[in-house]
């Protein structure tokens, strides 16, 4: 059994009792995958970080939820990255994912750590008809609730996530659809998370994102699904690049959390965020 120090922060917010919980294990080497499983489910937060070495801008990082691997985890990488920057200092640490380097710089602002995150490079694709359809059904919605100008797609920072638009934030108010049904349809089309979203105005998007392939009804923040979702935006020209972007999460699960994230004109996605300790 490797040895390593267990962090508990929750990101995407200033409050411990807001944004998503993450746990953050470093060690000197990774413990075997099972062992990494065993400590996610033990942790039970949306996702567990496994870092090593313990020392160095450059480690391996691997990201477990407390059912599955999963290839990357947003939340989790900015909670790991402030982790470090309060054991090694400020500064752009190198983080080897299983899809590839993901480079994540953190500073104090306003007093507070803030980390941001630079993805792998987006891509989409356009969401098939049946699944959509399927993915409705099981969410008790209809076509007519679908936003015209975000159509449904299938997008990808890191991990794949259905992006699901809707024309009244009402509709996203109400969430309640079979666990079981739905982590099915999810496992089979090799979904991470459903991106489901309401444009609130130009630059502001409210999101909620089901993770039932994690074991977890509902993420109160989604990192990789932000980017992958921005990316989608950029491909599609569905907004004008560069441009700001905020994402609020979690509102409606009692654990508000905020996402902001740079869409350059070509590239990775920066998403940025705060990261706090969770008191024991």
């Amino acid at each position: 059994m490797e040895t390593g120090t267990l962090y508990r922060k929750s990101a995407f917010t200033t409050d411990p009792k807001g944004g998503n919980p993450a746990g953050v294990w470093i060690g000197e080497t990774l413990p075997e995958p099972t062992e990494m499983q065993n400590i996610a489910a033990e942790v039970g937060f949306s996702e567990t970080a496994f870092v090593a070495p313990k020392s160095g801008k450059s480690r391996k990082i691997r990201f477990f939820s407390p059912e599955i691997e999963v290839p990357f985890c947003g939340h989790a990488t900015i909670a790991t990255a402030v982790t470090l920057a309060e054991l090694d200092g400020e500064g752009t640490f190198e983080l080897s994912t299983q899809i590839g380097q993901v480079p994540v710089t953190v500073r104090t602002v306003n007093g507070q750590a803030e980390a941001a995150l630079t993805s792998v490079s987006p891509k989409y694709k356009t969401a098939d008809d049946e699944l959509v359809s399927e993915v409705l059904s099981i969410l008790g919605w209809q076509h007519s609730d679908l936003e015209d100008r975000i159509p449904p797609a299938v997008a990808y920072a890191g991990a794949w996530h259905l992006v699901i638009a809707l024309n009244k934030a009402t509709t996203l108010a109400y969430l309640s659809y079979d666990f079981n049904d739905l982590k099915a349809v999810m496992i089979r089309e090799e979904l991470t998370t459903l991106q489901l979203v309401y444009q609130e105005n130009e630059t502001t998007f409210v999101s909620r994102n089901p993770f039932p392939v994690g074991g977890v009804v509902e993420d109160p923040a989604t990192g990789a699904a932000a980017a992958a979702f921005a990316g989608y935006l950029r491909e599609a020209s569905l907004i004008t690049v560069p441009a700001e972007l905020i994402i609020r999460q979690g509102e409606a699960m009692g654990r508000p959390s905020l996402l902001n994230v740079t869409v350059p004109e070509t590239g990775g996605i920066i998403v940025k965020g705060n990261a706090v300790t969770i008191p024991d």
